[in-house]
């Protein structure tokens, strides 16, 4: 009779262990993307697990799904790393988006990555031109309009001496950046477009890590995984430069930089060895860093 009774309050008292440790092993983290369920997993939705379908419909910016200029939000996905992979701050993504709450985007949601007016193709603003030598606000001659006497004397204009044409300024997408080392350690991984988009730079922790090229911080923090601290540069509408495992950012998003001017240093957040990982981001793709930098 003990035995049974030994036995019985063992059963409950592991019954309770269990249940507790079910308890505690809730995930914190969490990445900033609701997954709601995409027009292929929503229709599944209320079979499988339980749960509502999701009509895809439903998610903000249906509408806009596989124009050019929008993207698709995936699972796994971050404003941060939309941004990168477009070219573009997150911080304009989420304002074109029209997004309430720029930490949460939904699975299924589409956002637009170019800014308004603009052509998907170059990213760049259109906007209509007068005809060149014609006032826009000249009026048109009417049948109205008196025509002057064949015999009436008409003075000749003065023929204007030719005004040398300004220099063009260069398009705020062209290729002609003129980038620089962003240190000064010796190339310890090259550039390989499945395996590594972009060079890694040897150095000791707390080395200087330099301004490729003119820019705007688009973003400074460590919110993409696999980059630690993370500083990207924004310089026209064709490039980026991102700048990763950083011990210190010594810049601020939305702050403009200029060439050479030391923005982190170096250290080994989120990678096994001091080092610089450099990105350069043609329209947000990654291009080979030996196209644009100086040899040395």
């Amino acid at each position: 009779m003990n035995m049974s009774r030994s036995l019985v309050a063992w059963a409950c008292v592991a019954s309770a262990a269990a249940l507790l440790a079910g308890c505690g092993s809730t995930s914190v983290n969490r990445a900033p993307v609701e997954d709601r369920g995409t027009s292929a997993g929503a229709a599944q939705g209320s079979a499988e697990t339980g749960t509502p379908a999701i009509d895809p419909k439903t998610l903000p910016g249906y509408e806009n799904m596989g124009k050019p200029g929008y993207y698709t939000v995936k699972p796994g996905d971050t404003l941060i790393r939309i941004g990168l992979e477009h070219g573009q701050s997150w911080k304009d993504i989420a304002r074109w988006s029209n997004l309430e709450n720029a930490n949460v985007i939904e699975v299924g949601q589409v956002l637009r990555v170019i800014p308004p007016g603009a052509s998907a193709e170059s990213g760049a603003v259109t906007r209509p031109v007068a005809s060149a030598g014609v006032p826009a606000s000249a009026p048109a001659p009417s049948a109205s309009t008196p025509k002057a006497s064949a015999s009436a004397p008409v003075a000749s204009a003065p023929v204007p001496a030719p005004v040398p044409a300004p220099a063009p300024a260069p398009a705020a997408g062209s290729d002609e950046m003129n980038f620089m080392w962003p240190a000064n350690g010796s190339l310890v991984a090259g550039f390989d477009e499945a395996r590594n988009k972009g060079y890694d730079i040897s150095g000791k922790a707390g080395d200087p890590v330099l301004a490729a090229a003119d820019g705007r911080v688009v973003y400074a923090g460590a919110g993409l995984r696999g980059y630690g601290n993370l500083i990207i540069l924004k310089h026209n509408n064709t490039f980026l430069t991102a700048y990763a495992h950083n011990q210190t950012l010594l810049v601020k998003e939305d702050q403009n930089v200029r060439k050479g001017q030391k923005i982190a240093e170096m250290g080994s957040t989120d990678t096994d060895r001091v080092k610089l990982h450099f990105e350069i981001r043609r329209q947000g793709k990654p291009v080979d860093p030996s196209r644009y930098l100086p040899s040395r």
